[in-house]
């Protein structure tokens, strides 16, 4: 094959998938995305065509449907709001005419499984909209819609994963009981890959599912069973209660409160597929479409060998952060930095190795009761907490996730050292960084630490001053602890891990 597809969403979750598979099958991949920066740490990066560009733009997206054959709209915002909808629908608009002015031949788009004649949550009311329009434009389009996506780090799993482990007695909302009808992320991919092959002009929707219909009760006792968890209750309460919910799953899980919520709603139905047309198009994977408990062995398979290619944290749609206080354009900005410098006799690359295992399990080498008083008031306050957690135990990348930072850069320093550069995605009135760096230095390593604050008015610099006193004890704490882990790593002595204490 020599057609060129171009993906959109190529930083979400199924999106950063399918690109090695297009890529494998021979396609030529295009990507278009906001911050080229955040495809810095993906393995096919040298592999495609990136163009810096934004869906709701006309003529990005004319430019980088130049050439194309297929375009996939793998894109969907978790924003809310009155305007949410009318954004989601113009921005469809405007891919369906941009797309025909380049002559791209087929368009897919992946939407939500939902039942007919019912009231819609927003946002799956909004997404069954934007297939609408793509169905109704000049270039053809075929929109699948699947329901709930079984793989290692998807939102829906992670939610089934924590909720299932954290509660083994659960009363719950009534949808519990809805019908829903599941898919692997490997099956879901598969009908993605082949959807170029499809017959040209075709022009509609078909469902994805496993063909195996649960309740999503029978969803968490089934992930429980293959866990090799206790025996778990979970009790149907005879209300939806889905904002309640929300609060409930995003409290007890990573996910945060502005995703728990559609994902809540999402459930209020049943989500089975109604005709299995795509038969007749695309044949089942090879050996068959996956049933959910093999789908949760595999997750789970993947999660323990740390093999979790991307997950919901790391897909998440963030926008580029202001520039630092080192940066050429920064210049008269009222802006708050902590810096510690300290030497230690580890080497640099056992520092480097402490410095990139920060977060999730390992907790961040200082007060540990700071840090969670403090990520469980962000969890009540609507942000993301401490429990996102990581996608791997000891490695990053640019554009993970680590709990409450987001990875926005790994350099190297100009005296030889590595520096890795956290941006927090927390409830703040401003915008903070964490910088640390492992440089060599008189046959060991200067651990250098610089915490970035930018207040955001006058209740930013409040923010600031009421925390400060805290920062005596963390941050100093901090520098010690991971200079001590990375010397107990050198010297054999013990594991790298995170002590909690302030010492």
């Amino acid at each position: 094959m020599t057609s060129r597809v171009l993906v959109t969403g190529s930083t979400g979750y199924v999106g950063g998938r399918l690109v090695p598979r297009l890529l494998k099958a021979g396609y030529t991949v295009r990507v278009l995305v906001r911050s080229p920066q955040r495809l810095s740490g993906v393995p096919w990066h040298d592999q495609v065509e990136i163009v810096q560009g934004d869906l709701g733009d006309a003529e990005s997206v004319e430019r980088a449907c130049q050439d194309v054959e297929t375009l996939y709209y793998l894109v969907h915002s978790m924003s809310s709001g009155a305007a949410f909808e009318q954004t989601e629908s113009d921005m469809a608009r405007t891919v369906a005419a941009a797309t025909a002015r380049a002559g791209v031949q087929r368009i897919v788009y992946l939407g939500g499984l939902h039942p007919e004649g019912v009231k819609l949550s927003q946002h799956m009311r909004s997404r069954t909209a934007v297939g609408d329009i793509l169905l109704q434009g000049e270039v053809p389009a075929v929109v699948f819609e699947a329901g709930v996506v079984i793989g290692s780090g998807s939102a829906s799993f992670e939610m089934i994963r924590h909720l299932t482990e954290n509660l083994p007695v659960m009363p719950a909302p009534s949808w519990v009981l809805r019908k829903i009808e599941p898919i692997a992320v490997r099956d879901l991919l598969h009908y993605l890959v082949h959807a170029p092959e499809l017959p040209a002009g075709l022009n509609r929707r078909f469902g994805l599912g496993s063909r195996e219909v649960l309740t999503y009760g029978a969803i968490m006792y089934g992930y429980a069973h293959e866990a090799h968890l206790n025996q778990r209750y979970i009790y149907a309460l005879p209300i939806p209660a889905p904002t309640l919910a929300g609060w409930w799953v995003a409290l007890t899980t990573p996910i945060p409160h502005p995703l728990a919520v559609p994902l809540v709603q999402s459930l209020q139905h049943d989500a089975v597929t109604t005709e299995h047309d795509i038969d007749g198009y695309i044949p089942p994977p090879e050996g068959g479409l996956t049933g959910y408990r093999r789908a949760v062995q595999l997750a789970l398979g993947k999660i323990a060998a740390e093999d979790v290619e991307t997950t919901w944290a790391s897909a998440a749609n963030t926008p580029p952060s202001d520039p630092l206080p080192s940066d050429p354009d920064w210049s008269g900005r009222a802006t708050y930095v902590d810096e510690r410098h300290r030497w230690g006799a580890a080497s640099p690359d056992a520092v480097w190795e402490v410095i990139q295992s920060v977060g999730a399990d390992n907790g961040w080498y200082s007060w540990g009761l700071a840090w969670s008083v403090r990520g469980v008031m962000d969890k009540l306050a609507g942000g993301v907490g401490l429990t996102r957690g990581r996608r791997h135990r000891q490695r990053l990348a640019v554009g993970d996730a680590v709990d409450w930072w987001r990875v926005e850069a790994i350099t190297n320093t100009d005296d030889g050292g590595r520096t890795l550069l956290l941006h927090a995605e927390m409830k703040a009135p401003g915008q903070a960084w964490l910088e640390m760096s492992a440089v060599p230095k008189d046959g060991g390593t200067e651990y250098r630490q610089r915490a970035i604050y930018f207040p955001r008015g006058i209740l930013g610099k409040a923010y600031w001053w009421g925390v400060y006193p805290f920062h005596g004890f963390i941050f100093p704490s901090m520098a010690r602890n991971i200079l001590a882990a990375a010397e107990r790593k050198s010297t054999g002595t013990g594991q790298v891990s995170g002590p909690n204490d302030a010492s």
